[in-house]
Order: structure tokens, then sequence, then C-alpha cells
């Protein structure tokens, strides 16, 4: 197992993905001064996003079906949490947006190499509200595949 995000594991035959880059950012005010530099005053953290991005060869590897699976997690609108195979925890994650490049078509239209790339922003890991609900999804098919 690479990651889970919720109860998506992505792993060889689901999603692996090739490539994780995280971006962290930090808010400062600043204010006007005459005669001298702006001051600045550290307000708190601002976004934190991850990209996870990849090659999927549906004969090796997931495919559409999984990157479908992802998309019914993000329409819920709600945030899953993100655990590494490591062990380490994340918090909480929404999706973002998902794109998805096929290429090396079949005669039927499938495709042999899908490019996609993931996007989540961490939200506030104390907003247990928004944690999504498996039972509402298709992914109640993937949890029971893992059981």
């Amino acid at each position: 197992m690479l990651m889970a995000l919720g109860m998506f594991v992505f792993e060889t035959r689901t999603v692996p993905y090739q490539q994780l880059q995280r971006a962290t950012e930090w808010r400062h005010a600043s204010q006007s001064r005459v005669g001298d530099r702006p001051a600045y005053q550290f307000v708190g953290p601002g976004s934190d996003k991850i990209t996870l991005s990849g090659t999927l060869l549906p004969e090796f590897t997931g495919g559409r079906l999984d990157l479908d699976d992802i998309r019914d997690m993000a329409d819920q609108g709600k945030a899953w949490p993100l655990v590494e195979g490591t062990g380490r925890q994340y918090g909480l994650w929404v999706i973002t947006q998902v794109d998805e490049t096929s290429s090396t078509l079949f005669r039927d239209g499938a495709a042999g190499k899908i490019d996609f790339t993931l996007s989540l922003e961490h939200v506030d890991d104390e907003r247990t509200d928004l944690i999504g609900d498996l039972g509402t999804s298709s992914l109640a098919r993937l949890a029971g595949a893992y059981a």
C-alpha cells in the first residue's frame, strides 16, 4: 500500500501514483510604513496541497473505474483521512481536482495508457463533521474487496 485516502487504497491494482508533490503555505499580513519596509505579522497557516500523479496501464494496474471511485468521493464534498503506507497520518483532505489523459487507444475506445493527476487540499482536522461516508458511494464495493 502506498497510501490510503479514506477507504480508497493507492496500490498497484488501483491507482499507483509515481509522484507526490506537496506545497504548504503560511500567511503573513503586511502593514505599510512610511520610510521603512512593511511590517509583517504571522496570521496562521495557509493552504496545504498535495498532488499525486502517475500513469495507469489498465492491463496491469487500475484504470478508469478506479479514477471514477475517486470522483465519487469528490462528489460527496467531504474530507477523508490521508494515511501513508508507512503509517504517517496527514490529517483530513478534500479532493479538489482529478485530471485524466487517455492514450494508446484500442478499437473499442479503451485506453491502454492513462496519465492522471489528483489534487488534494488539507482541511481543518478538527472538523470531523466533514468526514465522508462510504455507504453512499461506489467505494462500498471497493471496501468489500479489502475485507
